[in-house]
Order: structure tokens, then sequence, then C-alpha cells
């Protein structure tokens, strides 16, 4: 078997062609082609037209999964209970622990209607009412993630959503126990062995036994992605997620394997996600380097860690502190370590991250599993702009607008002149028989 490789760019922000090279690295391109485009609206396009029987039929297709009606795809409590009691302790408990933990971070998200009345009696505020119902998308196969099914459904819980659809395709009829387990201990309250852009389209739509729901979140292969794309106005979504992304940034003091590792635990989702370092020390550099070497042959999926850091990865040498934090806001990274000596002085220089890890003992790795904030984070650069999907995603706002007779009679007159500036006169007049005559 021949030895595999590791070998990440190596970059100096001294170098006149930094920045070009640094773009050049972090280019990603999301969008599906055109073949998976066309495929995916004709799934969608099938499902809308033919309901439960497309379902069906692209259960059995893709799936090799073959049943005669929709309702036999859908998990029953006791299949739930059974999942939840075949794994092991220590995997119950830690599924239970990591639940409370998000749980008692998402609390805190929770926003409320609020309301102020002006002197004139106008009442105005804003009610925070959660979604009726919510569609969770996990992946199955080869894939196994309970801790995405937590990490979507529990917030959607706590926002005070009715009814969590999860749909979790079953190649060959298998199931995994602990993504079942996960959705057990989550809250999840409706489950169908529905995968696929065909699964999204259901969510999306309604058939004659899968509900429509008002948001689909959680993690998917391009065919999924591409179909949140396509249903994404009639339904909401969380975000078209790119590949997994980390960002240590080291002062050189923390132990080269612990940076190795974190670096890993993200390259080997997939082999294009994207595993950087940032060091003022070139000679830590070259430890870590020396550490990818050595620890890269013990790693179970140490071709995809190999192919994720040669083809995306790269070793920064920064001059300062601000090239670093220059570099970190440029990237916009899904998570960043912060592995120095006081994290808490580069905080506010970091502008754009889904996560921020602080200290050399903050894995990455923690946050994914159980540290309590959620792991569904901007990737590709988003973070300029998004957030971690939280409570606030699952509830939804309106406004609250009351006048007393003086107050709808003096804003009235502000109208009057608003709304025929824009030559809109019924809006002008429907203000106008408001204002009292004095």
């Amino acid at each position: 078997m021949s030895e595999v490789a590791a070998e990440p760019q190596r970059l100096e922000s001294s170098d006149a062609r930094f920045w070009q090279q640094l773009n050049q690295l972090l280019a990603w391109e999301s969008v599906s082609d055109h073949q998976v485009q066309d495929q995916v609206t004709a799934i969608i396009t099938a499902i809308v037209q033919q309901g439960d029987k497309a379902l069906l039929d692209y259960t059995a297709r893709f799936d090799r999964f073959r049943v005669d009606s929709v309702q036999a795809l859908k998990i029953t409590e006791e299949r739930l209970e059974s999942a939840l009691n075949k794994i092991s302790f220590e995997q119950r408990e830690a599924l239970e622990k990591a639940a409370s933990r998000i749980r008692q971070y998402h609390e805190k998200q929770k926003q409320t209607s609020w309301q102020y009345t002006e002197d004139d009696g106008t009442v105005l505020g804003q009610k925070v009412t959660p979604l009726d119902r919510v569609g969770l998308y996990v992946p199955g196969g080869q894939a196994a993630y309970p801790s995405s099914v937590m990490m979507n459904a529990i917030p959607a819980k706590v926002a005070g959503v009715n009814e969590v659809v999860m749909v979790v395709p079953a190649p060959d009829g298998e199931l995994n126990d602990m993504v079942l387990a996960a959705a057990r201990v989550a809250g999840v309250d409706t489950i169908f062995t529905i995968g696929g852009a065909q699964a999204v389209a259901a969510l999306a739509y309604g058939t004659e036994t899968v509900p429509r729901v008002d948001k689909i979140v959680g993690p998917g292969n391009i065919y999924v992605a591409t179909a949140k794309r396509q249903v994404f106005g009639q339904v909401g979504i969380d975000m078209i997620a790119g590949p997994s992304e980390i960002l240590v940034v080291c002062d050189g003091k923390t132990d080269p394997d612990w940076v190795a590792m974190d670096l890993f635990s993200q390259a080997e989702h997939d082999e294009d996600a994207q595993a950087i370092l940032i060091s003022q020390d070139g000679d830590f550099l070259d430890q870590v380097q020396r550490s990818i070497e050595r620890l890269l042959p013990s790693m179970e999926r140490k071709d995809i860690i190999a192919a994720s850091m040669s083809r995306r990865g790269a070793l920064i040498k920064v001059n300062s502190k601000e090239e670093a934090l220059a570099v970190i806001n440029r990237i916009a990274p899904e998570h960043v370590e912060l592995s120095v000596e006081n994290p808490e002085s580069w905080l506010d220089g970091v502008r754009h991250a889904g996560a921020i890890f602080m200290g050399r003992y903050t894995a990455e790795a923690l946050g994914d599993y159980c540290a309590g904030p959620n792991h569904v984070l901007p990737t590709s650069g988003t973070a300029r702009f998004s957030s971690p999907l939280g409570v606030y995603d699952f509830q939804k706002k309106s406004s609250i607008i009351h006048f007393a007779p003086d107050g709808a009679s003096e804003m009235g007159k502000v109208a009057s002149v608003l709304a025929r500036g824009e030559s809109l006169t019924a809006h002008a007049r429907s203000a106008e028989y408001r204002i009292i005559s004095e």
C-alpha cells in the first residue's frame, strides 16, 4: 500500500503575491452543475405532481428500499425506544449530557415579545412566534451524525416549534441506532425514512402522507443542497453549507501534535474540507508539519485527510498579530481556534467567524459535540454576514401597531405628505380620513 502524504501549502504574508495566493486557496464553487440541477428539478416536479407515488418510486430506486406505502416509511415510537435501549450505556449518557448542554445554551437565545406605549397612547411592539412545523434532513447510509440531529432539533424545540419532522434515508432498509436515539433524546416528533432531493421536495410541498413544513434545516449531499436552494421561497432554509473549515492561530507554545490533530479533525470530513494554521513562528510551522507527517499514518481516514490538506490546507507565516487578524477576517472561517497565551486580547479583532474557540485546551471537536453552542455554522466566507443556527432561526416576528385617535391624527398628517410625494393617493386619503378636524 502506498504511503499517503499531507502537504499543505506554505504561505508567507511578506510575499508580494500573498493575498492573491490566499484568494486562490479559498476559492470554492458551491453551485452544482446543470446536470445535477436538472435532475433535482425533475425530482421536485414529480413529487409536486405525484406525491406519495413518486416518493415511493424514488426510495425504491435510490435507496433500494421498497414498501407499499409512505406510512410504512414512518418510524414508530417503539422503534425509537428500541434504538435508545440498544445503544450502550456510555453512548446514551453522552447523548443525554450533550443534549442537556445544547438545550441549556440555546435557552439563553430565546427572544420574547415586547411593547411600549407612547405619550399619546400609541402602542408599538413586536410579537415573537415559533414556526409551526420544521423539517430536519439527516444524512443516512455511511454517514451517521447523531450530533447534527441534536444541534438542529433542540433549538427548534426550545423555540417552541410544535412539530419537528425528520427525514433520514435508509439504504437497503438499514438505520443507525445512534441517530434514532439522538432523535428521541432531542424530542423529534415525526420521522420518515426518506432521503435525497425527493425528501426535501416532500417537506417543502407536502404529500398525502408527509406534512408540509415551514423551514428545512440540516446537512446533505449536493442533491440535497441543490434541492434546498430550489425550494427556498416555498419554505425557509437554514443555509447552503460548504465544506468544513478550521483556522488555527498559534503563538508557537501549544503542543504541535495537538495542533496537527485539530487540523485533522476537520480535514477528515471530506477532501474539500479546509484546514489552515497561522503563526508568527516559522519554526513552529515546521514542527507542526513534522507532527502531521508522523500522525497521519495512524488515522483511519488518512487518505481523505491527506487529500484535503494537500489540496486546500495551508501553513501560513505572518509577521504580527495584526496580520494574523487580517487573515482571519479575510477567511471568515467556520471555526477559528485562538491557541494563544491571552485569547481574550484577540477577541475584539476577530470580526468574522462562525465559532471562536478560546485557548489551548478548547479543541474545536468539543464544539462539534457537547460544548453547547450550535455546530451548524456559516462556511465559505459567509460568516461575514451569517450567524450560527440558533433558536432565532425557528422564531418569526410580527410588528404590533396600535394607534389611539390622537396619534392616528398626528401621524396621518405625516403619512399624507409622504404618500402624496410618492403619488399614492389612496394611501394618503386612507391616512387623512383619521385626521381629527381642529
